[in-house]
């Protein structure tokens, strides 16, 4: 049969998709292909039927409908395989095992169980960045709980129910699977909160490997591959969200690896090569020191948390990365385009000179200043010198906030720079100001 000429490269497994965050399973009402159809990404593949809504689900890839494990009228889980989208109508590959129904687990605290949401159609699991509430601390339904991040962009997830935080099954940078628990919201405050990763809830038995070839235990990093793999467009390094963030904490540069000639996308595996090119870097001209100015501000109180969470109530402003891009761009006195990173991810707005906090836009353009938010880091101070652009860095300290910016007298004359930093922690210790 004649290969469909929308098709992508090899079969993509179909999901049952999560259309609210407090979903864990959907009705397939009706199949809207029948197998051994002709598919095209968008074309409208099933419907699902939710407690809030019905939807028609698209494909996510052109090809052929095969290996239908679904029936209709079934509820089936967020995130289980329920068919196939093959190169062929003929695929005689081994259809997908339904997820195995492990045993509830008795050392779990009883209580509403939070599920990795699926944020996008296509996504099958996401990185954990962070937890933003503390083990064994009360919550909100509208409380933000975790923060996520997949391949198109990162996201605060709320808890959805009232209660206390029992326990945690995921720890920051953990790969989950969409549909997975990874917290338990009880009822009545926890006497031993639970805190697990991913490891500690694997199954006991493992997949077979696809290759008959024992991988090398201790595996020696190349000298220098033959061809690296191209620049991505804008310079963006590819790298595993989990490889960013410790190398943020240790101070690493990921521009090192690039620069060895090292193949991208890098993950935590080639940690021990960055650390080696880190050890044998030259060390610094006493001249390009004494060109980088690093200026230190302190906040007794963080005024920021509190005006993000009025922002959202009562201006509809959800955007909190959004809020602190504006905030840093009113303190340059013009207008600018103002990066926010978080752990290795990061996102660009267009900041306008009017004080509107609304107006800021999310840009693709190159930053002319960086905000490295690292309050959710176990860090107390950091010294990583200049960049390539600006950089304000925030750092939590006690119940206010460490300020920290780092530049080069070409990018901010002294006055700037201490103009820049005086004026953003005014707005970080009473945002309130900004709009006066």
């Amino acid at each position: 049969m004649p290969r469909n000429e929308t098709s992508g490269f090899g079969p993509h497994d179909v999901t049952m998709p999560q259309l609210g965050m407090a979903q864990d399973a959907g009705r397939l009402t009706q199949w809207l292909k029948a197998p051994g159809d002709p598919v095209t990404k968008g074309d409208a593949l099933f419907e699902v039927e939710t407690d809030k809504a019905t939807m028609e689900v698209e494909a996510q890839a052109g090809g052929y409908l095969t290996h239908v494990t679904a029936a209709e009228g079934e509820d089936v889980p967020v995130g289980q395989v329920i068919a196939r989208i093959s190169d062929s109508a003929d695929d005689d590959a081994p259809a997908p095992a339904p997820a195995p129904q492990s045993a509830p687990d008795e050392a779990l605290p009883e209580g509403t169980q939070i599920t990795m949401p699926q944020l996008g159609m296509a996504q099958d699991s996401g990185v954990l960045v962070g937890w933003l509430v503390e083990l064994g601390a009360q919550v909100g339904p509208d409380d933000l709980l975790f923060e996520v991040e997949t391949d198109k962009a990162t996201m605060e997830v709320p808890a959805g129910a009232s209660g206390y935080l029992a326990a945690t099954l995921a720890q920051a940078g953990d790969a989950v699977p969409v549909g997975q628990v990874v917290a338990v919201i009880a009822s009545n405050k926890p006497d031993a909160p639970v805190a697990r990763g991913m490891a500690a809830a694997a199954p006991a038995t493992k997949a077979a490997p696809k290759a008959d070839v024992a991988p090398d235990p201790k595996p020696a990093a190349p000298a220098k591959p033959a061809q690296a793999a191209p620049a991505p467009a804008g310079g963006r390094i590819l790298a595993s969200p989990k490889l960013r963030r410790v190398a943020l904490e240790k101070g690493l540069d990921l521009a090192q690896l690039v620069q060895a000639g090292h193949p991208q996308p890098f993950h935590m595996r080639d940690l021990d090569v960055l650390e080696s090119l880190a050890a044998t870097a030259p060390a610094p001209q006493a001249s390009a020191a004494m060109s980088t100015i690093r200026l230190e501000a302190g906040c007794p109180e963080d005024g920021f948390t509190a005006f993000a969470q009025w922002a959202a109530d009562v201006h509809g402003l959800h955007d909190a990365d959004a809020l602190l891009a504006g905030l840093a761009g009113a303190s340059l006195d013009r207008a600018a385009t103002v990066a926010v990173e978080r752990f290795g991810a990061s996102r660009v707005y267009d900041v306008p000179a009017a004080r509107s906090l609304s107006a800021v836009t999310e840009a693709e353009n190159p930053p002319d200043l960086r905000v490295r938010d690292l309050r959710m880091s176990a860090l107390s101070g950091i010294s990583i010198g200049a960049e390539d652009r600006p950089v304000l860095t925030i750092l939590a300290r006690g119940a206010g906030l460490a300020l920290v910016l780092e530049c080069t007298p070409a990018q901010l004359a002294p006055d700037q720079a201490i103009a820049l930093l005086s004026e953003f922690a005014g707005r970080m210790h009473d945002p309130l100001r900004h709009l006066l």
